[in-house]
């Protein structure tokens, strides 16, 4: 089944994702920047409620920045086209954020659940997702 070098994960970086990097040398500093430089940055986290950008910001790691960003523009009644531009940012800053948040989250299950691999993840995937919207609630 599997083949090919084992490298492993570390601080949630994989070596599948990123396999030029160094797992077993990567420090914590350097996993922060990874995380900061291709998830953060480019779903403008700065710019979004913090319900919202953490949200947007764990559906990145977890599934990708534009499955990510379909999901926002889903739950802001946007053109779902995974383009994170000024009509999306918009939609995602105005009102209350945190019913947007959980939306948001609504539609990821959603999704998860018509996967072919439900049966094997979907689990793990409903525990990562009703934990999240346990921190939304705080």
């Amino acid at each position: 089944m599997g083949h090919g070098l084992l490298r492993g994960t570390k601080f949630g970086i994989s070596a599948a994702s990123y396999p030029q990097l160094d797992i077993a040398g990567l420090t914590e500093a350097m996993a922060e920047e990874i995380y900061r430089r291709d998830f953060w940055t480019l779903l403008q986290g700065d710019a979004l409620p913090l319900p919202v950008a953490l949200v947007a910001f764990d559906a990145a790691v977890n599934a990708g920045l534009h499955r990510a960003i379909l999901w926002l523009q889903q739950a802001a009644g946007q053109t779902p086209d995974g383009v994170l531009g000024e009509g999306t940012l918009a939609a995602l800053t105005k009102g209350d954020a945190l019913p947007l948040a959980r939306d948001a989250l609504a539609y990821r299950l959603d999704f998860y659940a018509r996967l072919p691999s439900w049966p094997d993840f979907g689990l793990g995937w409903s525990r990562r997702i009703l934990a999240l919207a346990g921190e939304l609630a705080v």
